[in-house]
């Protein structure tokens, strides 16, 4: 096994090595939860490049049966239009054999100085694909509206134009929430430690706490190819998961050892659901 560095801590372990190359070495992990460089929007050191095709195989090769992959990844602007890279992503890793469980929308609570030419950009995907059927799923609930709940019956329409009652129960307290998911993020807000913000792309605590929550139960195993500054296995930490970071960039590598320990100190865990998206809501 190649790598620079191998901590332990707690139940996570952290390479400081090119994932290609610890991969092959690793046995079956029950989720992923990653956001790996894509598109080049962010510079995560000298002479860094990666392949994605060979990376998504060998992801693809150490997920267990009924596990689950959460990719996290937006588009760049190029020559004046989107490159569509997260799509092209999301055919590849059903074309060798995953399923494409759902699509989901991470929207950022916050937007840079806008374009001149389009509308502000605010959210990334969160393709959240399967190996088969995923063997968890802890759906996050949210409270139903009131007038929903009295209702004693329902229709559906059905693809040839007539009606049929709902298939599903009704006039519950509550139901899955939607699968756009609104989170604060920004200085101390992604992160609640002003050092974490060396790394230049962090993603929420909380997005990877609700879905490690979602996919996975107490003691499995959580994998993050891209550990960047930690934000996965500080939840594994925070949630009872087993975890594994692979970072290659050093002072990165340094940024997610320190946050895990810290997050192995701490007593206390909230866990707050994320925002759901309101009726007309302006940013």
């Amino acid at each position: 096994m190649s790598y620079v560095r191998k901590e332990t801590i707690g139940d996570c372990v952290l390479y400081q090595a090119d994932c290609r190359e610890i991969l092959p070495t690793l046995g079956k992990v029950d989720a992923v939860v990653t956001s790996p460089p894509y598109d080049n929007l962010r510079e995560y050191g000298e002479g860094f490049s990666w392949d994605f095709k060979i990376t998504a195989d060998l992801i693809n090769s150490v997920m267990d049966d009924g596990a689950v992959c959460v990719w996290i990844v937006g588009d760049q602007v190029k020559n004046g239009s989107e490159t569509a890279t997260s799509f092209e992503q999301a055919i590849y890793f059903k074309n060798i054999g995953l399923n494409l469980h759902d699509t989901m929308i991470y929207w950022k609570d916050a937007f840079p100085f806008p374009d001149k030419t389009r509308y502000s950009q605010v959210f990334e995907y969160m393709f959240v694909f399967s190996k088969g059927k995923p063997k968890t799923t802890n759906i996050i609930k949210t409270p139903t509206k009131a007038h929903n709940r009295v209702k004693k019956s329902s229709s559906q329409r059905n693809a040839d134009g007539t009606t049929s009652k709902m298939e599903y129960e009704i006039g519950k307290d509550e139901r899955n929430l939607e699968n756009i998911w609104i989170y604060d993020v920004g200085y101390m807000k992604s992160a609640k430690d002003a050092y974490v913000f060396e790394h230049p792309a962090i993603f929420p605590e909380q997005l990877a706490l609700d879905h490690i929550n979602s996919w996975s139960k107490e003691n499995e195993t959580i994998l993050d190819p891209f550990l960047g500054s930690g934000t996965t296995l500080v939840a594994c930490a925070k949630l009872g998961r087993k975890g594994i970071g692979i970072e290659l960039e050093p002072k990165y590598f340094d940024i997610a050892c320190r946050r895990v320990e810290a997050a192995y100190k701490q007593g206390d865990l909230f866990i707050e659901p994320p925002k759901k998206p309101e009726q007309g809501r302006m940013i």
